[in-house]
């Protein structure tokens, strides 16, 4: 461990009931962390959630909470129960790139954390993730390793380039075998690996940086907007980081929109990011490899009568191939090419 990370996990230890220790005017008014960081929510009908992830979290922490949903659940009255919190209403239904960038230009912290409103990071976790961008200016961001419900890793904690090589792996199924030669990285936990980009589940960069690369990109309205951060990140020469020992529960999909709605927006949105970045051909290439794959796993589920996955892996299939999703029956994202 670093002297930087070990003075980070050693200010979070301090941090006794929620407040900094007698004398430690460090780390007054930071949630005792050692370095100025602000963590970022954005909700959409989320209000159980995030009170929940901030219960295990110092009062003084600051927190924004970006409400993508008009205040449908009473966020507003989060700065009253938590002085250190703002609320910022984005206008409703922005998605999570607009919201995440809205919360961080706002903020006036030398450091934001990005966070799930279903993640449940601690205050070490938080502290780890920033000492190591304020450690290493060529770090882009710093990102926690996601474990679900039943405490394994999740797929898609962070991830490479989209290829047509990597893309018929994760069609084939292939990655389970050979976990980097994928689209996503599943972890062991501690395990070294290098990745392209990371989860915004629960990410930590540096706000200058952030904004200097353009933030988080609009044109996605949830999902690869991560991956485009890091390919971004690289352009510019930085790095992104994957702490592999740094595990934060996370109960996917326990926030946002139903479940088909975001499986096609998962879909839309890497079809979005391969036309931006490739031929014709090759969006077609990839997307066809992976709508086959999916459609496979639905038929696959339908037979073994497990109709609510093959109506998610048959949502992936509409999404990847129309580019097009909606929320709420709004379309936020169509096909650019």
């Amino acid at each position: 461990m670093s002297d930087a990370v070990g003075a980070a996990v050693g200010a979070a230890g301090r941090a006794a009931g929620g407040r900094a220790a007698p004398g430690d005017a460090q780390g007054a008014g930071r949630g005792g962390l050692e370095h100025d960081v602000e963590l970022v929510l954005v909700s959409y009908r989320s209000a159980h959630q995030i009170r929940a992830l901030l219960a295990g979290l110092p009062q003084d922490l600051p927190v924004v909470v970006v409400d993508n949903a008009s205040d449908v659940d009473g966020l507003s009255q989060l700065p009253a129960e938590r002085p250190a919190t703002r609320y910022v209403d984005s206008g409703g239904g922005k998605g999570f790139a607009k919201a995440a960038n809205m919360g961080a230009r706002t903020s006036t912290h030398e450091y934001v954390v990005f966070g799930n409103p279903d993640s449940r990071p601690t205050l070490e976790h938080l502290a780890t993730l920033v000492a190591d961008v304020a450690a290493d200016p060529g770090l882009a961001a710093s990102a926690a390793t996601m474990a679900g419900v039943d405490g394994h890793v999740e797929l898609g904690v962070g991830g490479w380039e989209p290829t047509a090589a990597r893309a018929v792996v994760h069609s084939a199924g292939l990655h389970k075998v050979f976990p980097r030669a994928g689209l996503y990285a599943k972890p062991a936990p501690g395990e070294a690996l290098d990745v392209d980009w990371t989860t915004g589940a629960c990410m930590a960069v540096r706000r200058s940086t952030f904004v200097r690369l353009g933030c988080f990109d609009e044109d996605f309205y949830v999902y690869n907007e991560d991956m485009m951060f890091g390919r971004t990140a690289r352009q510019a020469g930085l790095r992104e980081r994957l702490r592999t020992d740094v595990i934060v529960p996370h109960a996917a999909g326990g926030s946002g929109a139903p479940n088909l709605e975001m499986l096609r927006l998962r879909g839309a949105a890497m079809r979005r990011y391969l036309a931006r970045h490739h031929s014709s051909a090759t969006v077609h290439g990839i997307s066809s490899v992976l709508a086959l794959g999916y459609a496979v796993r639905t038929l696959q589920c339908t037979a073994l009568r497990r109709r609510d996955r093959a109506a998610q892996h048959w949502a992936y299939v509409k999404g990847v191939t129309t580019g097009r999703a909606s929320v709420a029956g709004r379309v936020v994202m169509d096909r650019i090419k």
